[in-house]
């Protein structure tokens, strides 16, 4: 494409410094270079001009005594190379040429050299004797690791130099190119340019002259020359690309090459004079066609095909591209210096003129960020929405996903209801993965409300993971009736509770739900059923109770499906469906499907879910089955399921740890007056419910006459005898028990509770006098651990509300009562006489035979007075006669060892004698009487001590049966003396004889 045909823009600014040029740089200058800070211009004085981007002459030093020639600053090194002449060649001869190196860093510094300059590092020669001297035309450095260089200088005749090594310590290593042979009658040419690149990791020389242009392999120790093209190029029209490639200007184009050969070329008219590359940017100056003495300068953007820049100027004497700046200097001593300007200025450019693909193209040629370039793409989408190109509005917005907020553009396409593009946004969004659950909810209403299965179809049925929210999908298909789809996409995704839940609130398939849920594993199962157990207990009760029975005894094995596919929906092939999932009959299926379009196909084996990682950890180890009582709640509206399913786990299964609870829902279900489904089920299942006929009610009597047997039976053998507690709550029981008027179960955990009370309770309540008795004589039996007071209590009754009729039961009451001496005969005869109708024969034997008995008991007692009486007045009799009268003691033997007495010996007061030798060092009381004496005194002591216990006393008076006995007692213990009691006299003497004989009652017979 021509250039003429390329669009014009001023990407760059004028950046030229006001002013003439300094006058350093106003005397001929033959050569230039630059680094990212400074530009060095070598004089044909031999002088080296230093300024800065701004052209203020930094440092101007002297590097040549004749001329300098060529020059470069190194990139790597902070080094400048020239090569000039010393002194003035003779005339019609070569100059001496030689190369110096000057160390940049001391510029104007410490260790600088004369007149300010930097000090000069080495010197060189060009030529040698082998080497013979020629005019130099063009000169590279190339830089390898240090110290190590490549200075090639390209010669007049032709030929190249090469000098390799390292400069400083003159290890150089020369070679000599041959680029342009010659002919007979045709003369080599001068060599006009030399570049090099790497390629491939081999370092290659290119050079040309004006005839040629060749290829040098620098890897090698004797490079070959290989030529590229049979035209040359003129001064200064070679140069490198940022992609490595040589650049040569011919006056009909601009040929790009490389090591092998020749590659692209653009056809850019005009003479050029110089060419150079600046930030993927061409440099071309070119002679103005209609002024030989102007030059036009063009900047090309090749990649975008436009100019960057463009204008005419004089005479181009030097071109410097670097350091973020173009510096052009004119042989009438004018600068044009170029910046480029800012990314946001030249798209601000472009968006004037509404070249927004020129904008992208230029972006994303800077390598700018993401954000950025999402922006410009936005901008242009905006632009063509504005044109009402909603297409390629549309493909720009799509370019933008993942910078730009999806809202912005689903906005605009739903204002303009444009769903067809809306679709394909959406769809994009769900490929790259950025969309959310409101976009999959939008997306699918899109293509329910286009009616479109087979976008449908494709969407859910796609290779790979879900590209979208499962949830959200289910919920958006079912609302809009789609329920295959909703059931294929909840089966693939594993998503056990939305499948159920379409099986069985949309479609109504509940045989294929049983199936499925028999397919899953334990827990799985578990955790489904639970939540729509419910829902099938309700419509198949026995196939339901049958999976909870395994499930809780045996467990569940999921099926071997590793694809975990959902059914190939209707409308498509068994080629397309794989998998063995649970299938339902065609009525069910067709039941209350939808009509609107085919289900997916299955293509793609989803990505394995939590539930799939518990699946397969359940294969490995024994699952945990699940308590019955889980599912309790399942059965709510059919307890006579819940009967059974009881019955038979209880059958199965012995020692569960829910056999309490269990035992406890049994009974329950057992007393339970009516086991008939609710009002509710029936309703759901055949409409309104019926009442129930005389035939019916005579049934359900008999069933439930069945089910207290059980009832009971359950109890008895729930606590067996040796049991300490029952396997069911006993508490729960009985209250069972009272709400459902079960009188037998009810005693029966009276007794076995121990609550006797309770029991003949219940037997006063139903006045049944003769189970009341025969209850006493089981129950009232402290011999058999039973409680006596039981008589007692049952006497109360009798004499409160046993009415005419209990004369019988009385007086055995009162044999009872007799022999075990439970109530005082008075007690007795009060509770009896609150009966008005009981007779004085009932009692007549009794009170007889206790008058008599107290009779009985009064003569004893008075005997026993008298006996008292007797002792007391006998010993007080003793006490005076020891306290008044002398005893004489007339013993004979030792009552310790029964010999002759002798002396010493001792005698006591209780008439018993011993010898002194017998009785040891205890000679204060008798051997013999001390025992009993010390009994007497311990049994006084605790007397004493337990008429201060006041605390013992009221517990014994509360506890006691004969509270009068008690008082009685610790009446003659002293409990209500004010004082201590004294002594008596015969104590008093009993004391004297043991504490103070060895004084006074201890008789010595000489």
């Amino acid at each position: 494409m021509a250039h003429y045909q390329w669009r014009k823009f001023q990407f760059f600014n004028d950046g030229t410094p006001q002013g003439d040029l300094p006058a350093e740089l106003q005397k001929p200058l033959r050569c230039s270079s630059c680094d990212r800070s400074y530009l060095f211009f070598g004089g044909a004085d031999g002088t080296v001009v230093v300024t800065d981007r701004s052209l203020k002459v930094v440092a101007n030093f002297p590097a040549h005594g004749h001329t300098v020639s060529q020059m470069q600053q190194l990139k790597q090194r902070n080094m400048l190379v020239t090569v000039g002449e010393d002194e003035p060649p003779p005339a019609g001869k070569v100059g001496v040429s030689v190369v110096k190196l000057w160390d940049m860093d001391k510029l104007a510094g410490e260790g600088g050299g004369a007149g300010g300059g930097p000090p000069c590092l080495k010197t060189i020669k060009v030529f040698t004797s082998k080497f013979p001297e020629a005019e130099i035309a063009s000169f590279l450095v190339l830089e390898e690791a240090p110290p190590s260089l490549w200075a090639i200088i390209g010669l007049n005749n032709g030929q190249v130099y090469l000098l390799h090594g390292d400069f400083g310590r003159d290890r150089i290593v020369r070679t000599r190119l041959v680029v342009d042979p010659g002919e007979d009658d045709w003369p080599p040419s001068r060599v006009t340019g030399l570049t090099a690149a790497s390629q491939g990791g081999t370092l290659y020389l290119f050079a040309a002259t004006l005839d040629v242009f060749v290829s040098f392999n620098l890897a090698q120790s004797a490079p070959q020359r290989r030529q590229l093209d049979a035209h040359g190029c003129q001064p200064h029209c070679l140069t490198m690309s940022d992609a490595n490639e040589p650049v040569l200007g011919r006056p009909e184009a601009v040929y790009f090459y490389e090591a092998d050969g020749r590659g692209p070329c653009w056809a850019f008219e005009g003479e050029k004079r110089f060419l150079s590359w600046f930030r993927g940017y061409l440099l071309c100056v070119t002679a103005e066609p209609r002024n030989p003495l102007k030059n036009v300068v063009t900047v090309y953007d090749l990649k975008n095909k436009l100019i960057a820049y463009n204008a005419t100027v004089g005479g181009v004497q030097h071109v410097l591209s670097g350091g973020g700046m173009i510096t052009i200097l004119t042989d009438d001593h004018k600068a044009l210096c170029l910046a480029e300007k800012d990314m946001g200025s030249k798209l601000e450019m472009l968006f004037r003129k509404n070249l927004y693909t020129i904008a992208i193209n230029l972006i994303q040629g800077q390598q700018a960020d993401a954000a950025s370039t999402a922006d410009v793409m936005r901008k242009y989408g905006d632009h063509l929405y504005g044109k009402q190109d909603y297409d390629e509005a549309m493909a720009q917005y799509i370019r933008t996903i993942g910078q730009l907020e999806p809202s912005y553009v689903i906005q605009k396409f739903l204002d303009a209801q444009r769903i067809h593009n809306l679709t394909h946004y959406l769809e994009k969004l769900h490929e790259q993965g950025r969309a959310t659950a409101d976009h999959t909810t939008l997306l699918l209403n899109c293509y329910t409300k286009l009616k479109d299965v087979a976008k449908l179809d494709e969407f859910i049925k796609a290779e790979g993971d879900h590209r979208f929210d499962v949830e959200t999908a289910v919920r958006v298909c079912r609302a809009a009736g789609y329920y295959e789809h909703a059931l294929w996409v909840a089966k693939r995704a594993g998503e056990h509770e939305w499948y159920l839940k379409i099986l069985l609130e949309d479609l109504g398939r509940y045989e294929e739900a049983l199936k499925y849920v028999g397919a899953l594993a334990t827990f799985e199962a578990a955790v489904t059923l639970k939540q729509y157990g419910k829902i099938l207990v309700t419509h198949r009760p026995g196939e339901t109770t049958a999976i909870l029975l395994k499930l809780c005894t045996q467990g569940l094995a999921p099926a071997r499906d590793t694809s975990n596919r959902p059914p190939a929906p209707n409308g498509v092939s068994s080629a397309t469906a794989r998998g063995d999932p649970p299938t339902a009959s065609p009525e069910a299926s067709t039941s209350k499907s939808s009509t609107r379009g085919t289900a997916p196909s299955e293509a793609s084996t989803s990505k394995p879910s939590a539930r799939g990682i518990i699946r397969g950890a359940e294969e490995e180890m024994e699952p945990i089955l699940p308590s019955p009582m889980d599912f309790v709640h399942v059965f709510v509206d059919r307890p006579r399921w819940l009967l059974r399913f009881f019955e038979q786990y209880s059958e199965q299964v012995k020692g569960s740890p829910s056999e309490v609870p269990i035992n406890n829902t049994l009974l329950e279900l057992y007393l339970a007056d009516d086991l008939q489904a609710t009002a509710i089920a029936k309703a759901a299942l055949s409409g309104p419910v019926p009442v129930p006929s005389s035939l019916e009610t005579e049934e359900a009597e008999r069933e439930r006459k069945e089910r207290l047997k059980k009832a009971l039976a359950l109890l008895k053998a729930g606590w067996p005898p040796h049991e300490p507690q029952p396997k069911y709550d006993p508490d729960l029981a009985v209250v069972l028990c009272q709400m459902h008027g079960f009188r037998e179960g009810r005693l029966f955990l009276y007794e076995k509770m121990r609550l006797y009370k309770e029991v003949i309770a219940s037997y006063m309540a139903d006045s049944d006098h003769a189970g009341l008795i025969a209850c006493c004589r089981r129950l009232g039996t402290a011999s058999r651990g039973g409680d006596p007071n039981l008589w007692t209590d049952v006497l109360t009754y009798f004499g409160e509300k046993g009415g005419p009729d209990c004369e019988k039961e009385v007086r055995e009451v009162l044999e009872v009562v007799e022999r075990d001496r439970l109530l005082p005969p008075l007690i007795v005869l009060q509770k009896l006489a609150l009966n008005p109708h009981l007779q004085l024969a009932t009692v007549r034997d009794y009170v007889a035979r206790q008058i008599a008995q107290d009779t009985r008991a009064i003569e004893e007692d008075r005997r026993a007075i008298e006996k008292y009486k007797e002792e007391t007045a006998a010993m007080r009799a003793e006490v005076a006669e020891l306290r008044s009268a002398a005893r004489i003691f007339q013993n004979t033997k030792c009552t310790a060892c029964t010999s002759a007495l002798d002396l010493p010996a001792i005698h006591f007061l209780c008439m018993h004698s011993f010898h002194q030798r017998c009785l040891g060092e205890n000679e204060k009381e008798c051997p013999v009487c001390a025992p009993a004496n010390r009994t007497v005194l311990e049994m006084k002591k605790s007397l004493d001590q337990n008429s201060n216990d006041h605390d013992r006393f009221f517990q014994l008076v509360q506890n006691s049966d004969d509270g009068f006995s008690v008082i009685a007692e610790y009446f003659g213990r002293g409990i209500l003396n004010r004082h201590p009691a004294p002594q008596s006299s015969m104590q008093q003497s009993s004391t004297r004889t043991l504490s103070q004989i060895p004084d006074l009652g201890q008789l010595v017979l000489s």
